[in-house]
């Protein structure tokens, strides 16, 4: 294929998806032209696409996204999540500030069973939004933290990002849980900061007196016409808290020290939180749905993955990958601000796509690059998922904002705009700490060290 073509092949790739073509359909288009081009043979071309298919879906490390799926959905359905918002607010007492702080600490927690930002928003925006709400806390910075502090779903293990990233680059599933664990409570760090400033200078935004009446039991408030009021009893926050620990310590340190494969793990996790969920309460239609939601989900993810390996051979064999990243090698920049110019490409793309589709389009053109100049792949891959879950708090197109709002509809006052300036000081900080990970990489890779 002449070196122009390459040029071409990636422009007819990024026109599909800004045509809103669905991005599994644009790459696995894109990938047969350039097979095609390249061989001029169209029995190799439909060849190369069948075995893609065939090697890439029977693959055992695939079956860990709907593992992990699963089990933050039967998490997230259980109720354990307002039972941990629910003691980390009783813990906090009168501190000023305590629902902002509880919604971040209970996102810590509950981002090592959910996996995903997405759950982590719509769970939290239904437990802590009507707190914050009747506490007098400002609709622009309750919502911007639920928002922010969802993101903390990607970065801390199991995280979707993570997995995908692994699978994309071949690095170990294990390692990138262990190198999200210290940057995830750096950043839930910056954000407690955050609300401890905000407190002091406009404490206004957090409520008028530090002890806000508290919210009798669960009241969930995510229409006017519907309350659901439940108070949690001792029995269930221990068998809530029991569970979280045995998912924690047992499936996920289960990976970390090397007794269990990341899928062994993710299946052990899913079956401990069905146990856990069927003691809350949890019956068949329950658990018919949750396994139905995410059906849908991994489905069409499983299609994204098959089509991102389609790509990625794709652009190996045809070249395309090679001639993108030796124009990058050689423009002259130096490795920091080659960094800089794909941190630019994530945040312009966060801005239009979400996030599996970024890291499918970018991270298989990328990720050589960043090794070749030198960059740790561990801390690089921390770095983007960090970058790639800003785009998601950024417009018009912030999915974990979109998720946050489709929970309250009939908040009419709510703009999309309000929730996304509430969220900027957490996209913000979602940069800074990215920079400090490029400055001391170290801090990803400490725990690999030591297990």
């Amino acid at each position: 294929m002449e070196s122009y073509l390459h040029f071409y092949i990636l422009g007819l790739l990024l026109l599909l998806v800004f045509a809103n073509i669905e991005v599994a359909v644009a790459l696995g288009i894109v990938s047969f032209l350039a097979i095609y081009l390249s061989t001029n043979d169209l029995s190799i071309s439909v060849s190369f696409l069948s075995n893609t298919a065939y090697e890439a879906l029977r693959d055992y490390v695939f079956a860990v996204v709907p593992l992990f799926l699963l089990m933050g959905e039967f998490i997230a359905k259980s109720g354990i999540a307002f039972d941990l918002y629910w003691a980390i607010d009783k813990w906090l007492k009168r501190i000023r500030g305590r629902f902002a702080y509880a919604t971040v600490l209970g996102n810590v927690i509950f981002s090592f069973v959910s996996g995903t930002s997405l759950a982590s928003a719509t769970t939290f925006t239904a437990i802590a939004y009507p707190q914050m709400k009747r506490g007098g806390y400002e609709s622009h910075f309750s919502l911007g933290l639920i928002s922010g502090s969802a993101c903390l779903g990607m970065l801390i293990p199991p995280s979707l990002l993570m997995v995908v990233w692994g699978i994309l680059t071949n690095i170990s599933i294990g390692h990138l849980f262990l190198a999200g664990i210290i940057p995830g409570f750096m950043l839930a760090g910056l954000m407690m900061l955050y609300i401890a400033a905000v407190s002091f200078i406009r404490p206004n935004i957090v409520g008028h007196v530090a002890d806000v009446k508290k919210i009798p039991a669960r009241e969930i408030q995510l229409d006017p016409n519907e309350v659901v009021v439940q108070e949690p009893t001792r029995l269930g926050m221990a068998v809530s808290s029991i569970g979280l620990i045995a998912i924690v310590f047992g499936a996920l340190g289960g990976i970390w020290l090397g007794f269990f494969t990341p899928t062994e793990g993710a299946g052990i996790g899913a079956l401990v939180a069905l146990v856990v969920g069927v003691i809350k309460g949890m019956r068949w239609p329950e658990i018919y749905n949750c396994i139905l939601a995410v059906g849908r989900t991994a489905t069409p993810l499983m299609i994204l993955v098959f089509t991102a390996q389609l790509y990625a051979r794709t652009l190996a064999m045809s070249g395309i990958g090679e001639q993108l990243q030796n124009t990058m090698l050689t423009s002259g920049m130096s490795p920091g601000m080659t960094l800089l110019f794909m941190v630019g490409v994530w945040l312009i793309l966060g801005m239009l796509i979400d996030s599996i589709s970024i890291m499918l389009l970018t991270v298989p053109i990328f990720a050589p690059v960043a090794i070749t100049l030198g960059i740790d792949p561990i801390a690089f891959a921390m770095i983007g998922i960090l970058i790639v879950e800003a785009g998601l708090l950024t417009p018009p197109f912030g999915m974990v904002v979109y998720a946050v709002k489709s929970v309250i509809p009939h908040e009419k006052n709510i703009s999309m705009s309000l929730i996304f300036a509430g969220s900027t000081p957490f996209c913000i900080m979602l940069l800074i700490i990215a920079w400090l990970i490029y400055v001391f990489p170290g801090v990803t890779t400490f725990l690999i060290k030591i297990f």
